[in-house]
């Protein structure tokens, strides 16, 4: 039976590869060979690169104007890009609802004002090359295309190698523990990651809900212009006007800010007089309105109070002419109506039980 320990190897695909030619080869030999070539490449290239460095013509260059200015230049850049990170600090100001903004609104400001203006070129060119490479270069294609190249190097050195070494070369290569991200650098990305979805997530609320309307109208003009812009432009051209505006639009604001804010605050004084114009004027035809109706509904009270009187008037002058005209027994009735129409009044005295016959009416009538 097998051991359960051994370790899983790749199978021998070519058993008989210690007889090469005929002739018998041991793989300790060719791995010295192997070992031999190596070295002697590496000194080879690394005295041709000795040389190379310590000529006249390397020596005049790096020590030239050119090298020197390159070299501060580059000290400048490594300089503002520490700028740039040490400037990932949460911000002392708060939001309208007293909630806490996020590092990367003190990053995009510090980058975005020009403060480091190497970075922000740096930022500006590569979203500008990345949209370019993104519209000419077909990068999934050559994202296969490069898998399979590169996986395929790989399998023909490694079968190449057990041929001819009876051992792989890229298992050679095998590093003695693969590469695992550690759970720190992990979190901390993570974070990163929460802490830039927030930002977008709450610069679209301050923006919705006008915390800041300068900024509101302005993402107001800009979703308005992409909108009659996406008919003829396509999406790449878009999103380099975008990103050009973005960068572009606060370095002339800050190139002519004196300019710009003596016009903001004229138009701002503007508005604010018509809107104090409008206001007296609304103001006095509100009165105005106010005192038509108050003056209308007191006249309509007026004539109502009058009407109501003539009428009670009316109707007591009625009931008392009724009352004094009414006739009395010893007067005639007026109205067409005589003494001689209604009948006599009896005079004789009524008849008294007693006079009444017992049977006043007859049990038989006589014949006639």
């Amino acid at each position: 039976m097998s051991d359960p320990t051994a370790q899983a190897s790749y199978p021998n695909i070519n058993p008989s590869a210690n007889n090469l030619n005929g002739n018998t080869v041991s793989g300790g030999n060719l791995n010295g060979s192997a070992a031999g070539l190596k070295d002697s490449i590496i000194s080879s290239t690394q005295s041709a690169y000795d040389s190379v460095a310590n000529s006249n013509t390397a020596q005049n260059i790096s020590q030239g104007p050119v090298a020197q200015k390159a070299r501060e230049e580059a000290n400048k850049t490594s300089n503002e890009f520490g700028n740039v990170a040490a400037s990932r600090r949460v911000p002392d100001q708060k939001t309208a609802t007293g909630q806490p903004l996020t590092h990367y609104h003190s990053m995009f400001y510090n980058i975005l004002s020009w403060e480091n203006p190497r970075v922000t070129g740096i930022a500006y060119a590569t979203i500008v090359t990345f949209i370019f490479f993104t519209r000419y270069v077909p990068i999934l294609k050559y994202f296969f295309k490069a898998s399979y190249v590169i996986l395929g190097i790989i399998a023909a050195a490694e079968i190449a190698g057990k041929v001819i070494f009876e051992k792989g070369l890229a298992s050679q290569m095998r590093p003695r523990k693969y590469y695992t991200i550690p759970r720190e650098s992990l979190e901390a990305a993570l974070e990163d990651v929460e802490q830039l979805i927030n930002f977008f997530v709450i610069e679209f609320q301050r923006i919705v809900f006008a915390e800041n309307v300068y900024a509101t109208v302005s993402a107001f003009s800009a979703a308005l212009i992409s909108y009659f812009l996406v008919k003829f432009v396509p999406k790449w051209g878009i999103a380099l006007i975008g990103t050009s505006v973005v960068f572009f639009v606060p370095l002339v604001y800050i190139q002519n800010r004196e300019l710009i804010d003596g016009h903001l605050n004229n138009a701002s004084t503007m508005i604010n007089q018509q809107a104090t114009q409008v206001r007296d004027l609304a103001a006095q035809h509100t009165g105005r309105a106010g005192e038509v109706a108050k003056s209308t509904v007191s006249q309509y009270t007026a004539q109502v109070q009058d009407l109501i009187g003539q009428a009670k008037n009316k109707t007591s002058g009625t009931t008392s002419g009724t009352t004094s005209t009414q006739p009395t027994a010893s007067q005639p009735i007026s109205n067409g109506v005589k003494k001689e129409d209604f009948p006599t009044a009896p005079r004789a005295e009524p008849i008294t039980s007693s006079e009444v016959p017992s049977d006043p009416i007859p049990q038989s009538i006589p014949a006639q």
